[in-house]
Formats: structure tokens, sequence, C-alpha cells
């Protein structure tokens, strides 16, 4: 998720790992992710190395916190029926891990976030029989982003998500309450923007450009109006009457003069609420420890608001990245075994990765519910908002359609163009895209 710029995804300085995941739910992952490419020197050839033992690849994106590398490959040093060669490297990761995959020379095991184009072509095998037996330990939000087809796809191995993080004290200063519903936050940012204070921070773009990390706000403008980019039946679900008052609502927020806009780094990075830039900031997860260092308790958060308090819900993105199983593995067995291993049985891994290094959420329900860290305070309210808010970007969701997307709510809300005319060509492009898809 992040996103991240450094952990994700598919960012800041703050962590690769967590902007890049965002992205299942935002499609920023890729942008900002690196680490794939070619064989990073890894034995590539035959069924093993030196000795007979078999060999497996394992691929990760280039996670920014400090001892995640080590982790994964002290990890991967535990596992007895193989040799596993962690590959960690810079660079475009969604790029090469594709180039890779298709020739045979990739990774037997690597992270992503599933895809439509990718199970399709058959470059990946289903889990089901690994995932299965413990599917009701995980959310179905978590199950949802990994199933395509009526096949599970990958194994959950990070959860992050977003929040609007307030300044406490601004709030009360000025007389607001922590916004719950559009019109709320809308009123909110106008009033907290005093004393060189801007109300809110939602990226440099309004929240709805993907170049460059941005675009953050194109999944919940439509889930808080009740609806998604696909819906569950694979058809456009943007054009509704309710989608489109979201819009206009967004396009309202972004013309009242409160955006933070022109901020040294963009909203994966809690830079401007911790510097005072803005009373309320749209952020990730893995933000909260920078901020509570920063601020102490002089923080809240709050979901992203519903439209109303009668259409729509108060949401999240599901963010992070899943562990998948190429079908060119040299041994698709083995590869699986181990990704059970690590990403299923091992439950101390799962934690130390998720909470050790920097602060995400384990997906396992059963390992977050007694995550120490996740017990008290900010910290247990944030995994609530997990728990009952976070969204998953259908899987079916491709580059094409959100590229489509992004461009009419860049028209519609940062160059006052026509909301219905924009959607309607953008509908255009997705329904090109899943008619290529059912074809």
């Amino acid at each position: 998720m992040s996103a991240e710029k450094s952990r994700l995804p598919h960012v800041p300085a703050h962590t690769r790992r967590t902007f890049l995941s965002l992205a299942g739910a935002l499609g920023l992952g890729g942008a900002l992710a690196a680490c794939g490419g070619d064989s990073g020197g890894l034995d590539t050839g035959g069924g093993g190395s030196a000795g007979g033992t078999p060999t497996i690849r394992q691929w990760y994106h280039l996670y920014g916190e400090e001892g995640t590398e080590q982790a994964v490959k002290r990890y991967a040093a535990a596992y007895e029926r193989a040799t596993v060669d962690v590959q960690w490297t810079p660079g475009d990761y969604d790029s090469k891990l594709s180039s890779g995959l298709l020739s045979g020379n990739g990774p037997d095991v690597f992270e992503a976030q599933p895809k439509v184009d990718m199970i399709r072509s058959g470059q990946v095998v289903p889990l089901d029989d690994i995932v299965g037996p413990v599917r009701d330990d995980y959310t179905e939000t978590d199950i949802a982003s990994s199933s395509l087809d009526g096949q599970i796809w990958g194994v959950k191995i990070v959860d992050d998500c977003g929040f609007l993080y307030y300044r406490k004290s601004l709030l009360a200063a000025a007389g607001v309450q922590p916004p719950t519903t559009m019109d709320a936050l809308i009123d909110a940012s106008r009033a907290l923007d005093r004393d060189g204070v801007k109300g809110l921070f939602i990226g440099n773009d309004a929240g709805v450009t993907p170049a460059f990390g941005g675009g953050a706000l194109l999944n919940p403008v439509l889930w808080m109006a009740g609806t998604a980019n696909l819906t569950a039946e694979n058809t456009v679900g943007f054009t509704t009457p309710e989608a489109k008052d979201a819009f206009a609502k967004l396009r309202a927020l972004a013309e009242s003069g409160s955006l933070l806009l022109g901020a040294p780094t963009d909203w994966w990075d809690p830079s401007a609420f911790t510097q005072g830039l803005a009373a309320m900031q749209w952020c990730g997860l893995w933000a909260m420890p920078k901020i509570q260092e920063t601020l102490g308790d002089d923080f809240g958060i709050v979901p992203w608001p519903a439209l109303s308090d009668t259409v729509g819900a108060p949401s999240t993105f599901l963010g992070g990245w899943t562990s998948m199983v190429s079908a060119k593995a040299q041994d698709v067995e083995l590869a699986t075994d181990y990704t059970k291993w690590l990403w299923i049985d091992n439950t101390e891994a799962q934690e130390d990765f998720n909470l050790s290094y920097g602060f995400h959420i384990p997906p396992r329900k059963s390992l977050a519910a007694r995550a120490q860290k996740l017990q008290e305070g900010v910290a247990a309210e944030a995994l609530r908002i997990f728990n009952e808010s976070a969204v998953a970007e259908s899987p079916m969701w491709t580059p094409k359609m959100k590229s489509a997307f992004a461009d009419a709510a860049t028209a519609i809300v940062r160059e006052g163009g026509d909301i219905d005319a924009e959607l309607a060509t953008a509908q255009q492009a997705v329904e090109a895209e899943l008619a290529r898809l059912s074809a």
C-alpha cells in the first residue's frame, strides 16, 4: 500500500511496502514499488541448486522499512525442504515481474496484487487448497481481493488501509466534530482553514490524478456513494446518480479553497499533517507511528466519510500485498508448500513481518486480534475501522479502466468538466475492456 513511497504498495520516505501496496485498492502500488526484474544472479536453471537441493526463487518489491529484507531472508533460511533465494532489487517491479513470469526465468513465489490478465493468461496457480482450510480466518475483503472466477489465487501477507487523520486540538478550537458525511467534511475543512493552517490535505492532485502517487480518492469517491468502479456483476458502477452526486461533492471540496495544495510530499507522507500545514489529512496506517511520535495523543482517526447519513457508508481502502505461485515454477507443489509454510502456518513470522519493521495489519484475523501492538488506543481503533470499513478493488479492474476513470475524475474535480459527459466517456472505455475480457 504502501503508494507507500518507500515500503506502501502497490511509498513515502515512509514505506514502500506500505504505499506501494495500495493499492490493491488504489492501484498505486506498482507506480512506486520496486523489486523484480532479471534473475538477479539467482539460480534459474534445472530443478535445484548445488548438491541436488531444490531451489525456490522468491521475489519481493523493494521495501523501504529498515530490517525487512533481513527478516524475509531469515524466514526463507528456516524452510527445510528447499533453498529459498530471495530477490530484492530496486526498479519497476510490475514491469520486471511481468517479464519474468512470461519468460520462465522469473520467480516461483512472488508478491503482487491479483489481476485478471495475470490469472486468465494462466501465469499463476489457484491456492484454494491451502487457503480453504483457514478461509474464515481472513476478512471477506481479503478473500475478495484475491479471488476471481470462483477460485483464490493468493495468500494475503500484508494489510494496509487509510484514515482521515485529524488534530484534536484544532478541531476543538474551531468547534468542529470529526466528519462522518461529505457535507460535514466540507464544512469542517472550511472551518479549520485559518491561522495559516489549511483545513484538509488529500494530495496535491485533490485526490484524483494517479501520476506520482496521487489519486488517493479514486475509489473512496465511489465507496462513499454505496457503489464501486465495477459492480459484483462486473458492470460499470460509477454512473449511478449517487456516484455523480459524490463527484459533485468532491469538486465542491476542491473548489472550497480550504485544501492544502503544493505540499512538499504527497498524501502518503504525513509530513503535511505533522508539520501543521493542514488540520486533517487522508493518509495510511503506515504513517501512524510517525504521527504518534510527533503529535503524541493530539490526533484521532475516522474512515473516509459517507456521502450522507442515508447514502453510502464510511470506507477505507484495502491495501497490502498477496503471495502468489507462478504456473512456471520449477516445482509448483514445492512452491505452494513454501507459501503455506510461511504465510499460513508461520504466524510468528507473519506478525514480525507486519509489525516489527513498519506498522501494518496481519491478515489473519486471529493473529491481528491478539497482536499486542493493535490492542489499545488509536491502534485498536485502526483495526476496528479496517475490519468494518475496508473495501477491496476488483481484480477485474485493469490499468486501461483505471486510466479512463482517472481521466474523467481529473476533468470533473480539477477542471470543472461535465460530470455526465466525462463519466460516459470513461464508461465506454471500461465497457470495451470488459468486452475484451469476456471474449
